[in-house]
């Protein structure tokens, strides 16, 4: 996969050395990603109004909830209080995962990134 993305990556700076992109609209200003493929089409506009009020989804909200969890059950000392966390970690993570419809992003926790390629390839 890596070899595509080389080949792209190639492509555009070719592109911006020929100027390809210079007169592009919105050339300089951020770009504003509002991805709502994961809403479905019915709900999205109940979504933006929350949204605009300041409400999130509970998905997100959850998702915030795993990472604060995760960073907490860190700072604890106690064994049994970590083994507390690390359940309420677990269950929040099992939570989450039967919320998306894609699959949790593992980026999301580097920490854990290298434990499970070791489990998956079987510390090959």
């Amino acid at each position: 996969m890596d070899f595509f993305y080389k080949i792209a990556e190639r492509r555009i700076l070719e592109a911006i050395e020929k100027g390809e992109f210079d007169d592009i609209e919105g050339k300089g200003k951020p770009i504003v990603f509002e991805d709502e493929t994961w809403i479905p089409e019915d709900l999205r506009l109940v979504y933006r109004f929350l949204k605009n009020a300041g409400c999130i989804p509970p998905e997100i909200e959850l998702r915030n909830e795993v990472i604060n969890t995760f960073a907490l059950m860190n700072t604890i000392d106690d064994d049994k209080e970590r083994l507390k966390k690390i359940k309420e970690l677990n269950f929040k993570l099992l939570k989450l995962n039967l919320t998306r419809k894609t699959p949790l992003n593992f980026e999301d926790f580097s920490e854990y990134e290298g434990k499970i390629i070791d489990k998956l390839t079987g510390g090959l």
